[in-house]
């Protein structure tokens, strides 16, 4: 998007696939480079010297490049621009959910729960290693003083984030957007959809449950891989519900082709979801969703205007929704159509670049 406006755009990437050829003390080092890369940050130094960008826009830091770059881009005085993508900054699981359910302790108690509870891949030294990082940099100030501007993408995230201590007034809203336009369907759809990973936060298992608790026959595919596809298959064989077809990941193109077909998209996460992308995809392709009532999801999704929201785990109140929609299609044809509306009103590339412009001419007054 930036590259057709006319601007010039340096990469910096490194990839975590790099720790897999890691032996002996350089996985000892790891954990010190979790906490600040020596090595990256003066190659990134000299990048600024170099480049000498107008501001830096940071995606990620973890492991590979390490929050010690905010202290490259304060040292040579370039503005650096955070995407809050997950709640990393406040909680090392970064998802603030366990167990089943949404936790916030680390951030009503201390960092210590997270090592308690091993939150990080079921370690409790990894977990240290990540609430070290959160507590030195907490203690250094790097997120306060060497960070000019933070993009959440949701209101209710940014309530989280300066709830958790992020200076409120560095923190815009600039949701994802949809390029290219997919375009939007024109038939009524035939059938119920899901896209994500199958894992325990997504609450797929929800979905069977309310499947079983249909009065007529609906099918749903089901697209995406995960830890929990094999089980959720088996549940599903076993509650012979044969309208529920897993298909597994599948390319964006083909992804994007089953949301064009769908009469409408389920989401059931349980989990506090930044932004899904396959929500504002599925508005651009004018077709409604069906989601938990759960933190930012119900500030994306408009109840009974771009969608349906029902109680999260509650698997009889999904079914009721499910069933409504499939049997009032002038009704969910209408939600189609403030899908859309709202699509081309918040989530194209014409609308996202301003709203990223305006962000970085503040990241660049607060320097």
């Amino acid at each position: 998007m930036l590259e057709a406006a006319g601007h010039e755009v340096v990469f910096y990437r490194r990839s975590n696939w790099e720790t897999q050829s890691y032996r002996g003390l350089q996985q000892i080092g790891l954990a010190k480079r979790t906490v600040w890369a020596s090595d990256t940050r003066r190659e990134f130094i000299q990048l600024l010297r170099n480049q000498k960008p107008d501001v830096v826009h940071v995606h990620n830091t973890f492991v590979m490049i390490s929050p010690s770059i905010y202290s490259a881009c304060h040292e040579v005085k370039v503005p650096v621009v955070q995407t809050l993508h997950n709640y990393r900054l406040l909680c090392p699981a970064a998802t603030f959910f366990r167990e089943g359910k949404v936790c916030e302790e680390c951030m009503d108690h201390s960092l210590l729960r997270s090592v308690k509870y091993a939150c990080y891949h079921g370690s409790r030294p990894t977990t240290a290693v990540l609430a070290s990082m959160l507590a030195v940099h907490r203690l250094r100030g790097t997120y306060k003083r060497e960070v000019a501007a933070f993009i959440a993408l949701t209101e209710f995230s940014r309530g989280k984030f300066a709830e958790g201590g992020l200076p409120a007034e560095k923190i815009f809203v600039k949701p994802n957007f949809v390029h290219p336009d997919p375009n939007a369907r024109t038939g009524a759809g035939d059938y119920a959809l899901f896209v994500g990973r199958l894992s325990p936060e997504k609450r797929v298992s929800t979905v069977l449950a309310a499947w079983k608790h249909l009065r007529i026959p609906i099918p749903i595919r089901v697209l995406g891989g995960g830890p929990d596809r094999s089980q959720l298959e088996a549940q599903a064989a076993k509650d012979k519900l044969t309208n529920v077809i897993f298909e597994g990941q599948m390319p964006r193109d083909q992804t994007l082709a089953a949301i064009n077909n769908a009469r409408f998209l389920v989401f059931s996460s349980e989990w506090y979801e930044n932004f899904p992308v396959t929500i504002a995809e599925a508005f651009a392709c004018r077709t409604p969703v069906i989601a938990s009532r759960m933190g930012a999801m119900q500030e994306i999704v408009s109840d009974g205007r771009t969608g349906l929201l029902f109680t999260p785990g509650d698997p009889e109140d999904l079914a009721r929704k499910v069933e409504w929609a499939w049997t009032h299609p002038v009704e969910v044809e209408a939600l189609g159509e403030e899908c859309r509306r709202e699509f081309e009103a918040r989530y194209t590339a014409e609308k996202n670049y301003p709203m990223l412009m305006d962000i970085y001419n503040r990241a660049r007054e607060n320097v």
